[in-house]
Formats: structure tokens, C-alpha cells, sequence
């Protein structure tokens, strides 16, 4: 399961002492005949020494096995998914078995079902409907998102019904992990105003429902925001207003779930003025021991920061482009966030981030009965293919890391310089993040005497910067996509390719000697 397109993959940073292993080998598997790139794809996971992918072409669904040598060894057609309209699925792996959660509409109704698939892939439970929803049009987004906790020991569905523009109203089913239902509630949110949305939805390891209610200035700057709670074993809804005041205000809300700590972080760019220059971070923490905020403050950049920061941009406007890839939560409560540089060139527009952010579905309700604050995981990807605009190129550079510690005091940062660009879309820049243990792994493409090299920088525990060895088995012909990879294991990484105008998948291994 994806979350939105700049592909948020979160970690818990595991610092511990000893050398990093040097990726040592990759391997690729060979793609099949209807593997187009227009194919919808999902890798699910590692079960034993096999990994299993889920594949959608020709409207067809399959579950894929492939050995260590990502050699395809097992394909089991998905039959229990109807013929009728599929709108998502999404895949909750555990250690030998995977939950398939579905979604269909059969003339006015969706159906939310799940079934449970070993690790081969083959169905091991009958279907089972988990809810429905009545509505009088054809879905083409999500009805229902599922989530789940970070110790997979819950398992959230929920669907937001938005008919009444002033009053949305949050219906939440929680799961434990034999996906029994622990709890059902109908909340009613009050959206005051046009300019109200609702952010991306998470659950800790207790079943509580965390998420952002935030208001735009005219659809640019968040003026106001509360953090909301819906606690597993109550009926209502708790909202936290932050208190921004007169001077601050925000870009887009980050919220990671420290379980460890029992407390719930926000934080997101800011500025002082309304589309004015990016100034700094702004924190939040929420601890749920004790039912109230113990830190809201913010970082002011400072000049040295924005210098290694700004590439071809001024010191004011240095971060202007970036945006919050990801918030990873150490043991202790620390945090470090990993931002990009992130932007468009065209010969006849002028991008800047307010276009690119606010003026997608994923910041704005949608138009018809049913909302939901996420895209389709499933189909989004291919719309990159199928829409592409020759006359614009993506790009993405540098990358900002910044510790903090608990308390929220900057503990080091350091700047990833790179420089990538891509006039078929974006799917081939941006990077995967990695974590091996004792270090924090960089992977992306460097263009390098005109072939599009994969490239590996690893981040101690101490913000050092290394480069590490050109990764073996890199194969000519095979065009990595990073950011749609996953990590399956603690030191292997599967990213899918375009191999030939197919889509293919990599095994990147550090567990070679």
C-alpha cells in the first residue's frame, strides 16, 4: 500500500553501532508479455524466501511469486474479485499470510471485502464484506481507505461522506489483526467554512484514529489547523487546535505516529506571510499519556543552511521548492525530517508550489457524494503514461536531512546534493529511502555519460554523508523508479523498472558478503 504521489515511506531509524554493508547485488526479474508500463502494479512483501507482487493488466488481477533470483515461480488469479467495477485494493502483509482488502461497485452499491492469501498468493479464506455504501453515480475513486498500525495489531477502514459541504460525516471501522470488528462509529465534522479540508488519516498500535482538520486562505496557506483524535475505545472526536497565531502559517501537514513514546508529531513548512518565502518548520507534539501538547515551536533556517540548501535560488527563496518527503521517529522521540527540492520547467508556464500542491484532488473535496483524502494506490500511477506533457520536465535535487531531538533542538543537518530531471513525468527522479540498521540509505538516478546510473549515499547516526561503491549487476536497457519501490526485509529493497517499454522489478540485496 502507497500512500500520495511524492510517495511518503516513513522508517523507524534503528541506530545502532558497526559498519553498513555495501549493496553488493541486484537482480532482475524478466518481465511477461502484458507487463506494459501502463500496468498497475503493487509489491506486497517478503514472505519466507519468496517475494509476492500484485499485477493488473488487461483488467486482469494476479498475484505474483518470485523466488531470491526474482525468478517468477508461482501466478494465482485473483477470481474472487468480481468483474464488476474494481475502484482499489489494498495489501496488509504479515509474516506468512497477507490481507487483501478490495473494493468494487456493483450498479449503486461499493462493497468493501477482504480476503486472506498465504504466502504464495492462493486464497486460504473466503471473501468477506466488511462494509457497503449506497451512492447514485460510478466511483472512480476511493470509497473507503484502510490503514493500519505500525505494529500491524490494528486495521482501519473508514469512508467520509461529504453530501452535506458543512457537515462531513466520518464513519470508522476498527480491526484487530484477524481482521475482527472492535468498533463501528458514525462522527459528524464540522466544515465551517469552503476553504476546511481533511488530511491523511493514520492509526497507532491502541486503534486511535489520528488526522489533520485544516482551513486555506484562499486555497494557498493553512491559517488554521487542529489535530484530531478519535480514540479507539470512544465515540467522539477530539480536536486540538494549534495555536498559530498572527505569524505563522502553514504549507502542508505531516502528522507521524511515535508509538514508542506514546505521541503523535506534526510539523510542516512555514511562513510568515501569505505565498511569502519558505521560513522554517513548524513542530507539534501531542502526547496521549497525558491528553496535552508538549512542544509547538519552530525552526528558523538560518543562512548557512540555505546556502548548502539553495542551488540556483537566492538565500530567501532557498526552500521555495522543497517539500516534506519524510518524518522518520527515533527510539528516544527524536525526529528527522528528509525534504526535497521538487519543480517543473515548461516553455510556456511558470510552475510554483501552489500550483502543483493546491491545485490537485488530493488537497481539495471532491465533487461528488463520497470523499476521500487519499488517491486510488492503485490506478494514479499509470495516469502518469497516459497524461504526459512533452513540453515539461520534472525535476528534483537536493535533499535536506535535519535531526532534532525530543525536545525539538536541531542536533545536526546535512545537504544530498543531486540533480535529476525527466521529460516523460516524474517516475524515474525523486529517491527511495532506505534503512539497513546503522545507517539510512539514499537510492536514486544520477545521469552519468548519458545513462541513468542508480546511485546509493548512506547517512550515519551522525548526519556524515558517504557515497557508496557503484552497486553491482547494474544492467544496460533496465531504467529504475525508485520512489515506487519498497523495502521488504531490514537489507533488501524491490524497485520496479522499465525494461523495453515493460515493467520489470529489482531485487537490490545487502545481505551479500
Amino acid at each position: 500500500m502507497l500512500n500520495r504521489c511524492t510517495i511518503c515511506f516513513s522508517l523507524i531509524l534503528l541506530f545502532v553501532t558497526g559498519t553498513a554493508a555495501v549493496a553488493q547485488k541486484i537482480v532482475y526479474s524478466e518481465p511477461e508479455r502484458d507487463d506494459s508500463r501502463r500496468m498497475n502494479f503493487e509489491i506486497i512483501g517478503k514472505f519466507g524466501n519468496n517475494f509476492l507482487i500484485y499485477k493488473n493488466p488487461r483488467n486482469r488481477d494476479f498475484i505474483c511469486l518470485y523466488d531470491n533470483e526474482m525468478k517468477q515461480v508461482g501466478k494465482v488469479e485473483m477470481d474472487y474479485i468480481p468483474d464488476d467495477r474494481l475502484i482499489n485494493v489494498d495489501f496488509f502483509p504479515y509474516t506468512d499470510f497477507s490481507y487483501v482488502v478490495y473494493q468494487y461497485q456493483r450498479k449503486n452499491v461499493v462493497y468493501c471485502m477482504s480476503v486472506k492469501v498465504d504466502g504464495s498468493g492462493k486464497r486460504i479464506s473466503e471473501p468477506v464484506e466488511l462494509d457497503s455504501s449506497h451512492i447514485g453515480f460510478a466511483a472512480n475513486n476511493k470509497i473507503y481507505s484502510a490503514i493500519s498500525s505500525e505494529d500491524k495489531s490494528k486495521i482501519s477502514i473508514f469512508k467520509i461522506n461529504s453530501k452535506n459541504r458543512q457537515n462531513y460525516v466520518l464513519t470508522t471501522l476498527l480491526f484487530n489483526d484477524k481482521l475482527e470488528l472492535q468498533r463501528k462509529n458514525v462522527n459528524g465534522i464540522p466544515m465551517d467554512d469552503r476553504n476546511d479540508y481533511l488530511d491523511e488519516f493514520f492509526v497507532d498500535n491502541d486503534g486511535n484514529l489520528v488526522f489533520a482538520k485544516y482551513s486555506r486562505l484562499n486555497s494557498d496557506n493553512i491559517v488554521k489547523a487542529a489535530m484530531m483524535i478519535k480514540k479507539a475505545d470512544s465515540d467522539s472526536l477530539i480536536a486540538n487546535e494549534l495555536k498559530l497565531g498572527d505569524k505563522i502559517l502553514l504549507d502542508e501537514i505531516h502528522i507521524k505516529i511515535d508509538n514508542n513514546n506514546k505521541r503523535y508529531f506534526l510539523t510542516s513548512f512555514y511562513y510568515k506571510q501569505r505565498r511569502g518565502n519558505v521560513d522554517g518548520f513548524y513542530f507539534y507534539v501531542w502526547d496521549k499519556t497525558v491528553s496535552q501538547p508538549v512542544l509547538e515551536n519552530v525552526l528558523v533556517f538560518n543562512d548557512e543552511l540555505r546556502r548548502e540548501a539553495r542551488g540556483e535560488a537566492s538565500l530567501k527563496t532557498a526552500f521555495n521548492d522543497y517539500f516534506i518527503r519524510n518524518v522518520i521517529i527515533k527510539r528516544d522521540g527524536g525526529f528527522i525530517i528528509g525534504s526535497e527540492s521538487f519543480y517543473t520547467t515548461s516553455r510556456y508556464n511558470t510552475w510554483n508550489r501552489w500550483d502543483y500542491m493546491y491545485g490537485s484532488p488530493f488537497m481539495s473535496p471532491y465533487d461528488y457524494y463520497y470523499y476521500s483524502p487519499y488517491y486510488s494506490n492503485l490506478w494514479w500511477r499509470s495516469n502518469y503514461f497516459r497524461n504526459q506533457n512533452q513540453n515539461t520536465r520534472s525535476h528534483a535535487d537536493n535533499v535536506v536531512i535535519l535531526s532534532f531531538s525530543k525536545d525539538g533542538q536541531l542536533e545536526w543537518s546535512n545537504v544530498l546534493a543531486k540533480d535529476q530531471y525527466d521529460d516523460d513525468g516524474d517516475f524515474r527522479v525523486s529517491y527511495q529511502l532506505m534503512n539497513t540498521g546503522g545507517q539510512l540509505h539514499f537510492l536514486f538516478n544520477q545521469q552519468e555519460k548519458r545513462m541513468l546510473m542508480l546511485n546509493d549515499y548512506s547517512i550515519a547516526p551522525d548526519g556524515q554523508i558517504n557515497r557508496n561503491p557503484t552497486l553491482k549487476n547494474l544492467e544496460k536497457g533496465y531504467e529504475f523508479m525508485p520512489k515506487y519501490g519498497k523495502q521488504v526485509s531490514s537489507k533488501q529493497v524491490i524497485i520496479p523498472c522499465i525494461y523495453r517499454n515493460y515493467i520489470c522489478f529489482a531485487k537490490l540485496d545487502y545481505n551479500q558478503p
